[in-house]
């Protein structure tokens, strides 16, 4: 789509879900009040949940943010969510200014707690904070675990599923090898 058409649907979309949530949440929301934000989005806060979004926000199609109860979270200036992007937050996310998403990336700062008496049925959650630093470029279809820290100037390159800490000025990828056996 022509990126002129794009923003003059998605800036008054934008600008009307940031009201929306601005008069919704009032003190747990803030956000500019221009952004790029497609009408096929998502945001969610649960109760007591807060999220904090930077200036020259964007957001793409079938994108969600959801930041459940007690949990924060926090994203940088000149921040784009991807299309089909999904940050979860049950305790804490902090994504840096100038961070870029490809297309399906997954941001998951809790795993469910599968040893508890019931199970994943009991609804139990281990939870470690993100953070995701300064102009960071995150590749495609790259998963995102609680307790991971990537520093910043660092680029992820597309398919890679990361837990732990990324020092500063990283390349980070997985190298795999595809194996083909004749049956």
């Amino acid at each position: 789509m022509n990126k002129f058409f794009r923003a003059a649907y998605c800036v008054p979309c934008g600008a009307l879900k940031m009201a929306v949530l601005k008069l919704t949440y009032k003190k747990n929301f803030k956000g500019p009040w221009i952004s790029l934000i497609s009408p096929l989005t998502e945001v969610t806060l649960d109760k007591g949940g807060k999220l904090f979004i930077g200036e020259k926000f964007r957001m793409r199609d079938g994108a969600k943010i959801r930041v459940r109860k007690d949990a924060t979270c926090r994203i940088g200036e000149n921040t784009s969510i991807n299309c089909n992007n999904m940050i979860a937050c049950h305790k804490s996310i902090t994504i840096g200014n100038d961070v870029m998403f490809s297309p399906n990336v997954q941001i998951y700062d809790h795993d469910h707690d599968f040893r508890v008496a019931e199970g994943v049925k009991a609804g139990k959650y281990k939870t470690e904070p993100i953070i995701i630093g300064n102009n960071v470029w995150i590749g495609a279809n790259t998963i995102i675990l609680r307790g991971t820290v990537i520093g910043d100037n660092t680029v992820i390159a597309a398919g890679c599923v990361i837990k732990g800490v990324i020092p500063p000025n990283s390349k980070v990828y997985q190298k795999r090898e595809l194996k083909i056996q004749e049956v």
